[in-house]
């Protein structure tokens, strides 16, 4: 019964084992032949993803590839606008347009562009903050060569020998604030009289601005230091005016980050200048600049940027016509330092034939002519010259090879030099012997270098601050225009005597 029972179900099992395996065996081959669709990575570039625009805005391109349906786009800063919003092609371009900029600070914009609504790319808009812009001074005439007959040789060498105006005119604000008197022609006739023919008058100018939105300079300050000029013009001298320490926002701004703002304030004083004495003749000459530095060590970047502030002064000058397309102007070198000079001093372009000459300052050896406490580098000496090494310790001989050097470089190029400034401090708190060496050898000094000097083709300008108490350097008694150091004046005056220029 049993056999007879289960042969009777074998065929339902055999059925059903085939119908299982016909089904999984049909699944295995749809999967095979309709695989799952493959999706494309999203594409959507642009560039370039950041864009910069000066102060006065402008426009500019931007390219955008996409694989998608359509992209968006939209500023986040209404002073940045755009060409499109949106677009379905595959590859298009986007202008971006910029206002100017009115605001003194950098501003910043974004750009948000976005593919089918999901993939997104950002594009940073950046503009330079607004530069400060001043009215054009320079007022141009005809070139008048009358009274300016003598190239920038010819004029140097009727320089016999030069004395600095100094911590007078230069001073911020107040010509009296660092403790001389108001400059008399009683003075400057004194000067005349002792037999220096040049007078060099460091001046400010930045404080003396009476609308800074405009760089206007006050007609008060003009007219004083014209009466200043005035004074040595009566007495037939030579006179250079420039500008000078100022506060710091010329000399110490050598820099890349301060070039297009001290250069545009460079133009604007300089064009007042110059128009206010065009009328002036060779007799007046201008100076760019003083002692460019910085408190680092100088790089390239320094060097160039104290070359630029120089171009921009004789451009100013020349600009403004008259007798100052002639007139005899002076540039510096980097913090107005002979080796730089030569290394690195490249002499500006100028409209006018040979009316350049170049200036650098000499104060060495430190220790000997400045130094007011020892150092770590140096001690403080109180004479100079092998002669008197037997009466102590003396600082180096000096080095002469630098006015070799400056002769060799610009002299004998065309250029006169003019030694700006020079001089040692007198260290009137010694006493007995050591005052009386001390001075001798000072005075020998400045014989020296000022014989020297000329030699080589470098007009001497002493230094003469006004003051004459201990570490003093002044020669000149301010107050009544007397002779204070007699000794010292001597001896400056001996040299220049003695010394014969090479042109």
């Amino acid at each position: 019964m049993k056999i007879r029972k289960t042969t009777k179900h074998f065929p339902l099992f055999i059925f059903t084992v085939i119908i299982v395996m016909l089904s999984t065996s049909c699944s295995k081959g749809k999967t095979d032949v309709v695989p799952n669709p493959v999706i494309s990575d999203p594409i959507f570039t642009v560039t370039p993803d950041t864009y910069s625009f000066t102060d006065a805005g402008g426009t500019g391109n931007l390219t955008i590839t996409m694989n998608g349906s359509k992209w968006e786009v939209t500023s986040d800063q209404t002073w940045c606008t755009l060409s499109l919003s949106t677009s379905s092609k595959a590859s298009d371009q986007v202008i971006i347009t910029t206002t100017s900029n009115s605001v003194k600070e950098v501003r910043t914009a974004k750009l948000t562009f976005i593919m089918d609504k999901k993939t997104t790319v950002f594009v940073n808009v950046t503009q330079d903050a607004k530069k400060a812009s001043y009215p054009d001074y320079s007022y141009p005439i005809a070139a008048d060569a009358t009274g300016m007959s003598s190239n920038a040789k010819v004029l140097a060498a009727k320089m016999f020998a030069g004395w600095n105006l100094g911590n007078s005119l230069e001073v911020p604000g107040s010509e009296t604030a660092w403790g001389n008197p108001k400059t008399t022609q009683t003075l400057i006739d004194s000067i005349k009289a002792a037999g220096i023919n040049a007078i060099r008058i460091p001046c400010a100018w930045n404080g003396y601005i009476e609308d800074a939105a405009t760089c206007k300079l006050s007609a008060v300050w003009l007219t004083r230091v014209k009466e200043v000029v005035d004074y040595c013009f009566k007495n037939n001298m030579y006179v250079i005016i420039n500008i000078h320490w100022d506060g710091g926002w010329l000399e110490e701004n050598p820099t890349y980050a301060a070039q297009d703002a001290v250069n545009l304030k460079q133009k604007a004083l300089w064009e007042q200048i110059a128009v206010y004495f065009r009328g002036y003749d060779e007799h007046l000459l201008f100076a760019g600049t003083n002692e460019v530095h910085t408190s680092t060590n100088a790089a390239s970047e320094n060097f160039k940027v104290q070359m630029s502030y120089n171009q921009t002064f004789v451009n100013a000058v020349r600009s403004t016509g008259g007798k100052n397309a002639y007139r005899n102007l002076v540039i510096q070198s980097y913090n107005t330092n002979i080796d730089q000079a030569v290394s690195d001093l490249v002499v500006s372009t100028d409209a006018a034939d040979s009316r350049l000459m170049v200036e650098v300052h000499y104060y060495d050896p430190w220790e000997f002519c400045g130094l007011e406490a020892d150092a770590a580098w140096a001690t403080i000496k109180y004479l100079w010259g092998v002669d008197y090494a037997q009466y102590g310790p003396i600082a180096s001989w000096g080095q002469l090879a630098q006015f070799q050097k400056m002769k060799t470089s610009f002299v004998n190029k065309g250029y006169p030099v003019i030694l700006g400034e020079y001089g040692a401090m007198r260290r009137s708190s010694l006493t007995g012997s050591t005052l009386v060496n001390h001075l001798a050898s000072r005075a020998y000094y400045m014989q020296y270098i000022a014989q020297q000097a000329k030699q080589y083709g470098l007009v001497p300008f002493v230094w003469d601050n006004g003051a004459t108490g201990n570490n003093g350097m002044g020669i000149f008694n301010r107050n009544n225009g007397s002779v204070f150091d007699k000794q010292a004046l001597k001896a400056y005056i001996t040299g220049a005597t003695n010394g014969k220029y090479p042109y």
